[in-house]
């Protein structure tokens, strides 16, 4: 019985570690596709996949960036997809519905990319906080928005990221608890319903990696 309808995003578990955050690593598993001299339908479905996401990445880029730099991104989207879908099986933890994962992704990359920037393109930074066009009047004011639009960006992107995780899950979660008190009638239209939900979260669940892979690879492209 819950006692909080957050408590199924708890990470306490029987043990004094919390091993709930082990099911992050189980993304590993899918590693050793990689290495098989025949690859299966797959490892071929996931590397076309990774190639695709590897193009587009590299036109947000432009072609002033170095080799190699859409890996980080490839890799963020790939943890991100795995960790949201394994949320979607019972009694597994969702890690991406908690602020300590997104933020820890988040804040890290974000710190990055503006140290890269003001050290290595300082000129481009100070102008990048004034638009092409702004009337002089209203620089200073959009020298205050534009700094604190950069200085929420990881928050935004953790908070949209775990959001959007939570609320699928507690839609779930909500719809499943009243049907104990439901005739057969009713059982049968929720379960109808929770599949549909459950076909929504998977796809959210890509989309929303999907939406933090990119938005990070365009906010790397603008301190260049």
């Amino acid at each position: 019985m819950m006692t909080n309808l957050f408590s199924m995003f708890d990470p306490s578990t029987n043990f004094n570690l919390s091993l709930n955050w082990l099911s992050s690593l189980l993304g590993l598993i899918i590693i050793p596709y990689m290495y098989w001299l025949m690859p299966n339908r797959f490892s071929m479905l996931w590397n076309s996949i990774l190639i695709n996401l590897h193009k587009e990445f590299k036109t947000l880029l432009g072609s002033a960036a170095s080799n190699g730099s859409t890996f980080i991104f490839i890799s963020l989207f790939s943890m991100l997809v795995f960790n949201n879908f394994m949320g979607l099986f019972p009694y597994i933890f969702t890690s991406t519905s908690h602020m300590t994962m997104t933020l820890s992704l988040a804040l890290p990359l974000w710190m990055s990319f503006m140290l890269y920037g003001w050290i290595n393109n300082t000129n481009h930074m100070f102008a990048h906080l004034v638009p092409q066009g702004t009337p002089s009047v209203l620089m200073p004011f959009m020298v205050c928005i534009e700094t604190i639009s950069n200085i929420i960006r990881p928050g935004t992107l953790a908070v949209r990221l775990a959001a959007n995780m939570i609320a699928g899950h507690l839609l779930l979660t909500l719809l499943g608890s009243t049907g104990p008190s439901m005739n057969m009638i009713l059982i049968n239209v929720l379960l109808i319903t929770q599949i549909a939900l459950l076909t929504l979260e998977s796809a959210v669940a890509i989309i929303q990696s999907y939406v933090f892979a990119v938005l990070s690879t365009l906010y790397s492209s603008e301190v260049n």
